[in-house]
């Protein structure tokens, strides 16, 4: 049986679907570790970190060198050893500048002393989570949530834990290869999480256009009854958590929900197997599996990176450029975030850069809706992206609301098969950021009223 959901589309020719030829069959190649690391101390959803050391100080492979700033937070590892240049805002990914630690590389990946096997059968729940947390974990699938949030805000509440193997958008083939490579980390780190949430079921889910990696992988859960796999049909988007969700349980997460209230737990590939490691070796998130792929890259390659490595190294790594691109993604085509500069670091979130030339910007300047209603049946999420742009165009956001614009997951189904070009997604980004905004406006006005009556009342009863 395959398993998929409603809607979604299939982006790239008949002959490459996906357009992964590229790198599908390319091994996993060790980049040399570069002169200088820039780590942001932001690299994940949450609260930043807090730099811990100082200009000039000394610091080892695996150290910590920022703390979590809070829960929803996580700690920064050092990924090479020698001496922290710089405390300062550097270029991140997300286009603005944020506070980095930068380290100038000894080459000698001096290993510091936290960074040790840990007894994982001998280990309490609580004991396990915490190193999961201290190791700096959040989501490798680009979302980067930590991983030791997920994991306590599901026990008690999940009976499924699901491996997000689809690797559903087109040009990335990180996972692919780390499955093909080194499937004893993923399935591993699996066992490990099904342990930890106590869970009965424990599924790796992966598009059958990579069949190549199912021998091994039966090979490797046949010893537990837990974990099964299941094929997936290729399509895009596969791999969103609510579709993944739906195609292997037929559960529906409720909107404005998350997972773990359909009962499931989704972890990306690459953050199962760094679970795997941090266990079985000790190190912490210290490096990154990246594709480097798109029509203007000579030799397009999977890269195994420090994080923290200058995307420029990349590019070089795979004999540059062929002609001057005209779109740089970091991630993939359809839900990356498009980039203004090689100077960017790799960071925990990267598993992809992607550039491209020639022809293939299909702007249109002035593009029409022509109400073809290609949109609405692509859409994932089953709503009216017709309807939403022209509501949204039209600043009438409560409408925009009423139809499901805080649903959309921002795929880009839509705006793939749109005939006249028309940006979608940006539309419905614009638009939730402005009813957050004035959502937002809402409480603050509610908040100091409330508090305004509330001085009132105190100071007539203290009359």
């Amino acid at each position: 049986m395959v398993y998929s959901f409603r809607g979604g589309i299939h982006p790239g020719p008949h002959s490459d679907p996906g357009y992964k030829s590229a790198t599908n069959t390319k091994a996993i190649e060790i980049l040399p570790t570069p002169d200088v690391v820039i780590l942001p101390v932001s690299m994940h959803i949450g609260a930043p970190a807090k730099p811990i050391v100082k200009t000039g100080d000394i610091v080892d492979l695996g150290q910590p060198i920022a703390e979590a700033g809070g829960f929803v937070s996580a700690p920064v590892h050092a990924t090479v050893s020698g001496k922290v240049i710089a405390v300062e805002p550097r270029l991140h990914p997300n286009g603005s500048k944020i506070m980095s630690i930068v380290i100038e590389n000894d080459k000698e990946d001096r290993l510091h002393e936290s960074v040790h096997p840990y007894d994982f059968a001998g280990m309490t729940n609580e004991e396990r989570i915490e190193t999961i947390r201290s190791a700096g974990m959040v989501g490798h699938g680009g979302a980067t949530f930590p991983t030791h949030v997920k994991i306590q805000s599901g026990i008690g509440k999940c009976d499924t834990i699901i491996v997000n193997a689809a690797e559903c958008e087109p040009y990335i083939t990180s996972d692919h290869r780390l499955l093909l490579e080194r499937p004893e980390e993923v399935i591993g780190g699996l066992k490990m999480l099904a342990d930890i949430m106590e869970v009965p079921n424990a599924i790796i889910a992966i598009e059958e256009n990579k069949s190549d990696t199912f021998a091994k992988i039966n090979e490797l859960i046949a010893d537990d009854s837990r974990l099964k796999l299941y094929p997936l049909k290729c399509k895009y988007p596969q791999g969103a958590e609510k579709q993944l969700i739906n195609a292997c349980t037929g559960r529906e997460v409720p909107s404005g929900k998350l997972p773990a209230d359909a009962g499931c737990a989704v972890f990306n590939v690459d953050t199962t197997g760094a679970i795997y490691r941090r266990f079985t070796t000790g190190m912490p998130v210290v490096r990154r599996i990246v594709t480097v792929s798109g029509s203007a890259i000579v030799e397009p390659k999977n890269l195994e990176v420090r994080i923290g490595t200058q995307v420029e190294r990349l590019i070089d790594a795979c004999g540059g450029f062929k002609e001057a691109p005209n779109k740089l993604i970091m991630g993939g085509p359809m839900m990356g975030v498009s980039q203004f500069s090689l100077e960017i670091p790799v960071f925990k979130g990267t598993n992809a850069f992607l550039a491209f030339c020639g022809d293939e910007d299909k702007r249109e300047e002035n593009p029409s809706c022509i109400r073809c209603g290609k949109c609405i049946n692509a859409c994932p999420m089953h709503l009216m992206p017709m309807m939403m742009n022209a509501y949204g165009n039209a600043g009438d956001y409560n409408t925009c609301v009423s139809l499901g614009a805080m649903d959309c997951i921002e795929c880009g189904s839509c705006s793939y098969v749109c005939p006249a070009r028309i940006q979608l997604v940006q539309r419905f980004r614009l638009t939730k950021a402005q009813v957050m905004a004035e959502r937002a406006a809402a409480k603050a006005k509610a908040d100091a009223e409330a508090a305004k009556a509330e001085a009132e009342k105190n100071s007539e009863e203290s009359k």
